[in-house]
């Protein structure tokens, strides 16, 4: 098996530098001082591949160098973050394609035309200005992050990976091998809509991280033996 590659799990708070606004973080008490939690959010710190790509390579380069435990901060311009706004990206669509879909539009809005999220800007004379820019475009950040742990486990670092992936890792078996990776699939697999789609990311995350070429994933369906009669 080749070099494994280096997963972390991190906190942290990521601001729009130029307010110094926060708009996302793993911390649960920081998201309702600063008005934006969401009960549908599960607050805690998150895993990360060093090196994969999935973050700014200024965010990436500073949890790389991060020693566990100490909270480094960056600020990231907005050319190499989401970039600059593109007044292209603001659009008038009629107020009837709304209306088809039982949707009300109002000023601040998250909608999905086409494929396409964006955010409603505007309402009036039967049209509605929607901004498809990325939220955080045109904006530099700030991020504040503390690596909590660097998982070293290989087990550990499989279920981490799943949990990026795939958003759970309970009911998943792991076997980390010199030549392969083989999972056990979950009960949840069998009906999940998003799993196939999952297996992808997986094999590739996988692959990147132990240095394997095969992964394996196993399906097991087992009967549901009923409960022998008591005796008389």
């Amino acid at each position: 098996m080749a070099d494994a590659k280096k997963i972390v799990r991190i906190d942290y708070k990521a601001y729009f530098a130029d307010a110094d606004r926060l708009y996302d973080t793993t911390n649960a008490d920081a998201a309702k001082e600063a008005g934006i939690f969401n009960e549908k959010v599960t607050y805690a710190p998150m895993a990360y591949i060093v090196g994969s790509g999935s973050l700014y390579a200024d965010l990436d380069a500073a949890i790389a160098g991060a020693e566990v435990g100490k909270e480094v901060e960056v600020t990231i311009p907005c050319e190499k973050a989401a970039g600059a706004r593109n007044p292209r990206l603001i659009e008038l669509h009629p107020i009837k394609e709304f209306y088809k879909n039982e949707i009300n539009p109002y000023p601040g809005m998250s909608v999905s035309l086409g494929n396409r999220n964006g955010v409603v800007m505007s309402v009036g004379a039967g049209r509605v200005k929607v901004d498809f820019n990325n939220p955080l475009a045109g904006h530099d950040l700030k991020y504040e992050v503390t690596v909590v742990e660097e998982v070293t486990d290989p087990v550990e670092k499989a279920k981490c990976i799943m949990e990026m992936d795939f958003g759970t890792s309970e009911g998943f078996g792991f076997g980390i091998m010199e030549d392969k990776v083989v999972v056990t699939e979950a009960e949840i697999c069998k009906f999940h809509e998003g799993w196939a789609v999952a297996k992808y990311r997986l094999v590739s995350d996988y692959r990147n991280t132990f240095g394997v070429d095969r992964v394996e994933f196993v399906q097991v369906w087992e009967s549901k033996k009923a409960d022998a009669p008591a005796a008389e």
